[in-house]
Order: structure tokens, then C-alpha cells, then sequence
């Protein structure tokens, strides 16, 4: 059960000031009458809400599939620069969020809910939740890599070492008169720059990435940077 005015104000109807309001103008409607305190506790499951003649269904959890632009930043708000937040235009919940983040000039699959159960468990190292990167290396890429990623690379100093966990590395393309290498590297941290830095102490240089798959979870082919769309009902049950 749930106050009706919050159920509008979740629902992004407006303010609960001025849901509160509505409800007094006559102008709500809780399974065909007319509402008439801000209070009254509804069945959100079960019981029909109208606003204007409109029905207004209850989402307690949202879940989008965002394929994520370079240039926006994985955070709920930010001063200087777009967030992931702001791409989703048919948001009706306040409290999205992007489980995890993407570097700014990163690409690919983001998800983007309210949902911080489901967020905790795919976050959470204890799950071992893989995560699938393409990305464009400047520098040949050859099997050696392959091995030292298996048994997991320092991307700290020598004096302040920073292991990570192995990391699956397959080389897609190889182009050696440009001296670029194309590669699909799956890991289950999520280490500050991880994918960058583990190039890095190999001796070369990641120059465009795009995460692919998160756990049961790959990217929607159809979607171009900067789209999303809701999961549906399969992925869900797979997460």
C-alpha cells in the first residue's frame, strides 16, 4: 500500500505540493471515483489511477539498456558535463542510476536503473560478474599479452603494486603495418581505468572502448550511441 500523492509524485506527476493539489481539484480518479485526500493508501498492484484521464501505472523499478555516447558522464548529476541520466527521456523515477560507470570517453552497454538490489549483486566482486570490452589498441597485440592478462596484471608501481584478477583477452584483428590490433578483453572488476591501465603495462595504448556484455546482459545492436530502450521481460529473468 502506498499514499496516493506519492504514488503520483513517484510517477513524476509532479510535486507532492502540487499532486496534493490535483487531488483536491477533483482531477484523480482511483478506480473510476473521484479522489479526495492526498492520504489515502492505494494498492499500487492492483488499483486503477487516472490523472486527466490518464492512467498512471506504477513502476516500482525501471530498467533501461543505454549505449552509452562518448562525451557523457556515468553519474546522476554532474556541474559541468551530461550525464547518462539526462539521456533517458522517458524516465518516470527520480532515483535512476547507472550500475557502474563508464569513462567519459567510453562507449557501450550501461544499465541504467533504481534497482540497487540487482545493481549490488552485478557490482559486487563476490559475483564474479564477467564484463566484456572491444577495444582498438595502438600496438601489436600477441599471444604473450594473452598469458600475462590470464594471470592478472600489476597496474600500480613497483612500489605500490595494484594486481588485477586474470582477464580473458581475445585478439579479433591484428594489423601490422598500421601497428593497431583490434581485441575483446573480459574481466570481472572494475578497477579505476582497469582496460586502459592493463594496456598500458603491457606497452601499449587503448584507443577506443566499448563495453559489450555485463553479465547475461550484451548490447543491443540495433541501439546507436546515445540510444537506449527498456530490458525486456527475458533479460530480466536472465539477470
Amino acid at each position: 500500500m502506498i499514499r496516493l500523492d506519492k504514488f503520483l509524485a513517484d510517477m513524476e506527476e509532479g510535486t507532492r505540493q502540487e499532486v496534493k493539489k490535483y487531488i483536491r481539484q477533483g482531477r484523480v480518479f482511483v478506480d473510476g471515483v473521484p479522489a479526495k485526500k492526498p492520504e489515502l493508501k492505494i494498492d499500487e498492484t492492483k488499483q486503477k489511477v487516472f490523472f486527466d484521464q490518464r492512467e498512471i501505472r506504477y513502476r516500482q523499478f525501471e530498467y533501461y539498456m543505454l549505449n552509452k555516447p562518448a562525451g557523457v558522464v556515468s553519474a546522476t548529476e554532474d556541474f559541468s558535463d551530461r550525464t547518462v541520466i539526462e539521456l533517458i527521456e522517458e524516465r518516470r523515477r527520480k532515483d535512476l542510476f547507472p550500475v557502474g560507470r563508464l569513462d567519459k570517453d567510453t562507449e557501450g552497454l550501461l544499465l541504467i536503473t533504481n534497482d540497487g538490489a540487482l545493481a549490488h549483486r552485478l557490482l559486487s566482486p563476490r559475483h564474479h560478474v564477467d564484463k566484456c570490452y572491444y577495444a582498438r589498441v595502438e600496438g601489436i597485440v600477441t599471444g604473450e599479452d594473452k598469458r600475462r592478462f590470464l594471470e592478472g596484471v600489476n597496474i600500480g608501481t613497483q612500489d605500490m603494486p595494484e594486481q588485477t584478477a586474470p582477464g580473458k583477452l581475445e585478439i579479433l584483428e591484428v594489423d601490422k603495418q598500421q601497428g593497431t590490433s583490434e581485441i575483446l578483453l573480459t574481466i570481472q572488476e572494475g578497477k579505476y581505468h582497469q582496460v586502459k591501465r592493463m594496456f598500458e603495462a603491457a606497452g601499449k595504448k587503448v584507443c577506443y572502448l566499448r563495453r559489450e556484455s555485463m553479465g547475461s546482459l550484451t548490447l543491443d545492436k540495433d541501439l546507436k550511441p546515445g540510444q537506449y530502450r527498456r530490458l525486456t521481460d527475458e533479460e530480466l529473468k536472465s539477470l
